[in-house]
């Protein structure tokens, strides 16, 4: 900051002892210390002041990446989500038209068994019906 060495220094002091006198000199020395410290203090506290808001600064930015990065992984997975469902409901739709295509032809035999017809949906309902 200021390149003051000791011979510079010396000459102030020297400067300030014939200025002010023996006898008002340590009071000006003491007056002059609680500026200085009070100077310092108020320097480190806006440093400190700085630094605290350099960090914010680099918290909120990370942050941001963060949710960008949050963001398009979200989006990713809904756009996942939404190809898994199309598939769901394609395969189920042809599920269903085969489906249509097999009530109206009869079942194959299983193990031998002679083929059955198709049963309809008033045959499973009076099977769930309790029989009096």
């Amino acid at each position: 900051m200021f390149d003051i060495g000791f011979f510079e220094l010396a000459l102030i002091a020297l400067l300030a002892l014939i200025v002010l006198g023996p006898e008002r000199l340590p009071r000006a020395a003491r007056t002059a210390g609680l500026w200085l410290g009070r100077i310092k203090r108020s320097v480190s506290g806006i440093q400190q002041e700085i630094s605290a808001q350099l960090e914010a600064e680099e918290l909120r930015q990370t942050l941001n990446e963060q949710k960008k990065q949050l963001d398009e992984t979200l989006a990713h997975a809904r756009n996942e989500a939404r190809d898994v469902e199309r598939g769901i409901t394609e395969s189920s739709t042809s599920r269903d038209a085969g489906a249509s295509d097999a009530e109206t032809s009869p079942r194959p035999a299983e193990n031998g068994a002679p083929a059955t017809e198709p049963s309809t949906a008033s045959d499973t309902r009076e099977s769930r019906e309790p029989r009096s």
